[in-house]
Order: C-alpha cells, then structure tokens, then sequence
C-alpha cells in the first residue's frame, strides 16, 4: 500500500471514531464594539457627487462627509413697492386710475423696476406672481393691468366693510418692458378712499409685492 493510501485509510478511520470534528468550526475571538463619530463635513461645489470617509483606527472611527451646495434657485427678480397713508394716496382712486405705491421697499435684481408712483415695468418676457394689499374704505373692486390692458383673472372686491382689498394671481408677459399697474375698474361707478391710519394712530401700508417665477 502507498503512503497516499495509507493517509487516507487513516482519515476516513478518524472519521469514523470522531465525526463531530468533521462539521463543527471552533468559534473565534470576541470583535470590538465600533465607536463612530461625525468628523468634518464639507459643503461642495453644485453639481459634484456627495461623498464620505471613515479614518481612524478600530475601535475607533471617524466619519468625515461633503455634501454638494444646491444650485442657486430660480427667482432671480422680485421687488415691494408700498405707500403709507398719510400721506400717500390722499386723493381718491377715479374708476380707471391707479393705485399710488410710490416708495420702495426691498428689490432684487432689474428686471422689475419702477416706471411711476403708480406703474411698474416688467422688462422681461416671463411668468410672474403678483401680490397687492390696500386699505379701503367703500366697497369695490381692483385689477391688474398690463400695458392698459385688464388681465380678468385678477379682479378682486369687497362687498362690505372697512377692510384690505387682496389680490394674489400669477401672470405672464408676452412683450418686454411690460407696464403693470393697480387699477380701480373704469365701469365701476365709486372712487375708492384709501383708507389713512386704518385702526389706530399710526400711518398704515398699501403693499405691491411682483416677484419673476420664471
């Protein structure tokens, strides 16, 4: 018999007489309990991919990230024009004349800038939202206009009462240098007081807030 034989005669024989130790593994060491904690975290340049490092030594480890800057939103011109009464607006507002927002609140960028007291040029073609928010003191209505035109989607009113007439819509320009304003309708038949010192003591605002969505 070949000594090859002979050591296989040997290991089926060990088989035999001690199959446990053929299919049990003896267990390893007990591991460390990882400790991780956040390092540095990095703000990247827009567009590039996040990433992440772990340093250190078991059982100890650090974590270090850099995430990447959104890329700079899409509204890129807005502007708030106001008046206080007193003394702004102190004459009433004739169907079809605007509301006065004479002063200047805060503004971002030039595409929306003043052409009046009372107008306002859109000086691109775009897509813009409209606030406006005056004291009154009759009922009555106001709208939008773009370049003397109604836009009848803004009309707004208030039936009774001593309050603000609001107005939220959003509108598109299809010509640059697009002039908005406030208007008190032309075939309605009252002029609108815009109401002084509306609840107390103190001058009270009249808002015209355009910001450019797109």
């Amino acid at each position: 018999m070949n000594y090859y034989n002979q050591a296989l005669k040997k290991i089926n024989a060990a088989k035999r007489n001690y199959p446990s130790y053929c299919c049990i593994s003896m267990p390893g060491p007990a591991g460390e309990t990882p400790n991780l904690t956040i390092g540095t975290v990095t703000t990247g340049e827009p567009g590039t991919d996040a990433s992440a490092e772990i340093t250190g030594t078991a059982p100890n480890f650090v974590l270090n990230l850099t995430i990447p800057r959104g890329d700079t939103g899409a509204i890129t011109n807005f502007a708030d024009f106001y008046a206080l009464m007193p003394p702004n607006n102190a004459a009433t507002i004739a169907p079809g004349a605007n509301v006065d927002f004479p002063q200047d609140g805060v503004i971002f960028g030039t595409g929306i800038t003043r052409a009046s007291s009372n107008t306002f040029n859109l000086t691109t073609i775009g897509t813009y939202q409209v606030f406006f928010q005056v004291p009154v003191d009759e009922a009555g209505q106001l709208e939008i206009t773009l370049n003397d035109n109604v836009v009848p989607s803004t009309i707004v009113g208030r039936a009774t009462g001593t309050s603000d007439i609001i107005g939220m819509s959003i509108i598109e320009t299809t010509s640059i240098n697009s002039i908005l304003a406030i208007q008190n309708p032309d075939d309605n038949a009252t002029a609108l007081t815009i109401t002084p010192n509306a609840g107390g003591t103190e001058a009270v605002s009249a808002h015209l807030t355009i910001i450019q969505l797109q």
